[in-house]
């Protein structure tokens, strides 16, 4: 019920404060819509979300629980098919703050409040009562949770920052590396690489990108987040085939 009114609350400051033209293109579910859609398909999410927040709250009828069951389990999908379609787009659940690529945090946490939601279908209180007696099994689940929400980290970051992740400082390249290194996809590519050392890399917002050489001599290009303890890791193999399909330009000193 928390979770249901904060996202309502964070979708349309989102909205609300994105005047620029297609600011909200990088959130979940807006990705997946025409962009001169994008903030009427927040709007509505977060609408759906404040009336199964109210009916959890004031309510024990049924169809605001498995509303909920069916909204989070749904959400479920929603993520999984952003991480393989759009792996550079955030969530979007508590709007700009949810911006960072979805990742198994933010899959887990909807598959943990879709659980969450289908065990109180069968609780005998409204939603504001249970509140004023809290449960051992509510602080368990505000701590599960706690630990998978990315966006408490990113909200810290923002605190220490004050700034948007494209123009925070980076850290090193040799942390980033590290970061890269210790990640699931490079174990999942390394023995595909003639080098473990990169022959070029840089930055473009909030990613940095590491490029390789395979035995096959197509570019392996890995892109790793900058926000966060455990950052996105991306990988894309561009052939020589693809490589020279691309227009040249003339370098131009400043």
């Amino acid at each position: 019920m928390a979770m249901l009114l904060l996202g309502t609350a964070a979708k349309v400051l989102t909205v609300a404060t994105r005047s620029e033209p297609g600011g909200l293109s990088r959130l979940g579910p807006a990705v997946l819509v025409p962009e001169r859609v994008q903030g009427p398909a927040l709007l509505v999410c977060a609408v759906g979300e404040l009336v199964l927040a109210g009916g959890l709250l004031l309510t024990t009828h049924p169809l605001f629980r498995w509303g909920t069951v069916a909204f989070f389990a749904l959400s479920t999908y929603v993520l999984l098919e952003l991480r393989r379609r759009r792996p550079d787009a955030g969530c979007g659940c508590f709007g700009e703050v949810s911006s960072a690529p979805v990742g198994l945090r933010s899959i887990g946490r909807t598959v943990a409040l879709t659980g969450m939601a289908a065990v109180s279908v069968w609780s005998p209180v409204p939603g504001w009562q249970a509140a004023l007696a809290p449960s051992w099994l509510l602080a368990a689940g505000v701590a599960v949770l706690a630990a998978l929400s990315p966006e408490i980290e990113e909200l810290i970051d923002r605190v220490r920052y004050r700034a948007p992740c494209e123009q925070r400082p980076a850290p090193a390249e040799s942390v980033t590396l590290s970061r890269l290194k210790a990640s699931g996809t490079w174990r999942a590519h390394e023995g595909e690489l003639v080098s473990a050392d990169p022959y070029d890399t840089w930055r473009e917002l909030c990613w940095r990108f590491f490029a390789f050489r395979n035995h096959d001599d197509d570019d392996v290009v890995f892109a790793v987040y900058l926000s966060g303890r455990r950052p996105a890791v991306r990988m894309a193999v561009v052939s020589r085939e693809d490589s020279g399909s691309l227009p040249e330009y003339t370098p131009v000193s400043a």
